[in-house]
């Protein structure tokens, strides 16, 4: 009897490892953090999660283009910091943040290069109109069509920024909507920006 006993113990306290904690006490994936971040956005706040497992990865090389035709090689940004914002003209929250983004690259205008690439298939006329209609003074309408970024960044979720250092290497990224101009956003940029 005393050996059964001893061996049922140790099964027993096996078994109540398997049993989940409460959601608020496990940590979050970045799988979870993502689909956190996709419903606070479906909610209209602007929470997005900032993920720095890729830094120091080089920026890609791939060649966006704006809807006139004319390209841009990514890798040719080198030099100064660049935000990559992927969007979409169907996504609310990237349209929410755009005016943020905006106002961010005129306050840093020939420090931070702000760009927003459109995930929109075929949306060359779709983002022209949207940014014919809100005027934008310092973005740029570039295209990714064929989502080489989407797939590049693999975060599975609209809007995802992605800042690089001077030379093209990944600080971090945020994964979901994000105040833009709020103080986070300050502190984030500064090491890059050398504030």
């Amino acid at each position: 009897m005393s050996l059964v006993l001893v061996m049922l113990i140790p099964a027993l306290a096996v078994a109540g490892c398997d049993r989940q904690a409460a959601p608020d006490s496990q940590p979050q994936t970045s799988a979870a953090s993502a689909e956190s971040a996709a419903q606070s956005d479906a909610k209209g706040e602007l929470n997005g999660t900032l993920d720095i497992a890729s830094r120091g990865k080089a920026m890609p090389d791939f060649t966006v283009t704006d809807p006139s035709g004319k390209t841009l090689r990514l890798s040719d940004l080198k030099g100064t910091p660049v935000l990559i914002n992927l969007w979409a003209t169907w996504c609310g929250p990237c349209v929410l943040e755009m005016p943020m983004l905006d106002k961010l690259a005129a306050q840093h205008a020939g420090k931070l290069r702000v760009l927003t690439v459109s995930q929109d298939i075929d949306g060359a006329a779709k983002v022209g109109q949207l940014f014919a209609q809100r005027k934008f003074a310092r973005l740029e309408p570039w295209l990714d069509g064929e989502n080489n970024l989407g797939f590049f960044y693999q975060t599975g979720m609209l809007p995802t920024t992605i800042l690089y250092d001077r030379e093209g290497k990944e600080v971090w990224r945020m994964i979901g909507a994000h105040d833009w101009s709020g103080p986070r956003t300050a502190a984030m940029l500064a090491e890059t920006l050398g504030q």
